[in-house]
């Protein structure tokens, strides 16, 4: 947990302290496909995340259209959960704020989307944070290859990617 509040609390002076080009966002999510659990592939790392494996996002609709949020992983041994809730801040539930630590939220914003939502690449402004999510614990390299090449475009670096270790 207390990994997630620092997180949070980064995301939000970070998008406070510099304004950043609009980063190209899917046209539209179908939240119903989004849901689920999505396995972590790659990351851009950050001490509340050092050392994890086996990272999972899991996704749950609410009554009120919010979303639950369980992320998990496998740190010195020991399972690791932190919970959250995000929200849609438009129609096209391809920008949504996340928090782990109200009242503070931070930018979640799904760049790539898969067309069978296989999977899904998220950044946010201030191109600090970056992840690589997939519904298998694998992508193929073609699949790789394109999302890599498409960061780049975006302002993100390849080579500050953490791949993930899954068991």
């Amino acid at each position: 947990m207390k990994y997630v509040t620092t997180f949070i609390l980064i995301l939000v002076l970070a998008g406070c302290a510099k304004s950043y080009p609009p980063l190209p966002t899917v046209a539209e999510v179908d939240v119903q496909r989004y849901l689920g659990t999505w396995y972590e592939i790659a990351r851009y790392e950050h001490f509340f995340e050092e050392g994890c494996s086996n990272v999972t996002a899991t996704y749950t609709l609410r009554e009120d259209e919010q979303i639950d949020v369980l992320n998990s992983c496998n740190k010195e041994g020991e399972l690791t959960t932190a919970h959250g809730v995000a929200y849609s801040t438009d129609s096209s539930f391809s920008k949504l704020k996340v928090s782990f630590f109200r009242p503070f939220y931070g930018d979640y914003q799904i760049l790539m989307l898969g067309d069978n939502y296989e999977y899904a690449v998220i950044g946010e402004p201030s191109r600090e944070y970056f992840w690589i999510l997939s519904r298998t614990k694998k992508l193929p390299q073609t699949t790789l290859d394109m999302i890599l090449t498409k960061m780049s475009s975006l302002g993100y670096d390849s080579r500050k990617l953490i791949w993930t270790p899954h068991e």
